[in-house]
């Protein structure tokens, strides 16, 4: 981790109260490759736009990067970059407190808890363990309630799907003391390849009503602009993160003209001309979410360190 950290560098939790109140949301942009976090800064940079920056644990598997390489890579590229911007570093979804603490330890400044194949009891459980620890730190917790179906089985391992219940919301985010709650309401992870994305607004307005915590959506590669919207935008607040992931990783491999994906030691080890095209591509990506999906560029001045 870095001797010092600058103090545009935040939590999740500052993020989403201002993303909240400005009714936008925030992008919580999944890296895979650490030669990708560069482009992700930038696009925040240029567009003026606070940012999450994130990697999940079977991202971290898959990909052959640690927590700690990851800490270091954004770490250094926020410096070596001058990035002005309200920026996040975020362990996505992730089941091992190991690699939460590890993460924790490497200055990432939130951890997401996902225990969300338990019972809710188990999973009110682990999630208010791991947020009094990643508290005690001074780091954010988001947890999940309700399981996100996928179609990569990149971020998470199984495709079935079950929505968040409003009540059990309540009771979950009451106990577990969770800064934001990732809420499962008909996005999946991945491509949609034959299931239409949705986003159940109804179901979102329930959760909202009973509880006061920020809600996250999982799986916003694919959506719509206007299902996203229609959910930041709802009365007392909706949805205030959206993760995107595989969208920013398609752009890279369609750039490269590859199908298969890489390990980061493969892509650390492209020609530099390559790398900085695949990187250009990445930065064009998250800068069309940041201005036409999410609405958060501009609102970096919206923050007070």
């Amino acid at each position: 981790m870095t001797d010092v950290k600058q103090n545009n560098i935040i939590t999740l939790k500052k993020a989403l109260e201002q993303a909240e109140k400005g009714s936008y949301a925030a992008g919580s942009f999944s890296f895979r490759y650490t030669d990708m976090i560069l482009p992700i800064l930038r696009a925040g940079e240029q567009t003026n736009s606070p940012l999450i920056v994130q990697v999940s644990q079977k991202e971290l598997d898959r990909y052959g990067v640690t927590p700690f390489e990851a800490g270091e890579v954004f770490y250094k590229t926020m410096k070596d970059e001058n990035i002005t911007v309200p920026t996040v570093l975020h362990l996505d979804h992730t089941k091992d407190f190991q690699v939460i603490k590890d993460a924790i330890e490497a200055g990432f400044t939130s951890v997401m808890i996902d225990a969300s194949e338990h019972p809710l009891d188990k999973n009110i459980e682990i999630s208010a363990e791991v947020a009094e620890y990643a508290h005690s730190a001074g780091v954010s917790v988001e947890a999940e309630l309700g399981m996100i179906g996928t179609t990569d089985f990149i971020e998470s391992d199984r495709d079935e799907e079950l929505y968040t219940d409003p009540g059990e919301a309540l009771e979950f985010v009451t106990k577990t003391k969770a800064d934001a709650l990732a809420v499962s309401v008909g996005t999946a992870h991945g491509v949609y390849k034959v299931k239409e994305p949705t986003v159940d607004l109804e179901r979102l307005k329930a959760i909202r009503a009973l509880t006061p915590v920020h809600l996250v959506l999982h799986g916003g590669s694919g959506v719509p602009a206007n299902m996203i919207q229609a959910a930041m935008s709802l009365p007392n607040g909706g949805i205030s993160k959206v993760n995107i992931a595989t969208d920013l990783e398609l752009s890279l491999l369609k750039e490269l003209s590859r199908e298969e994906r890489m390990t980061n030691k493969e892509c650390k080890a492209l020609p530099a001309d390559k790398k900085m095209a695949g990187q250009q591509a990445v930065q064009k990506t998250v800068t069309d979410k940041i201005e036409n999906f999410l609405k958060s560029a501009k609102h970096a001045n919206d923050f007070q360190y």
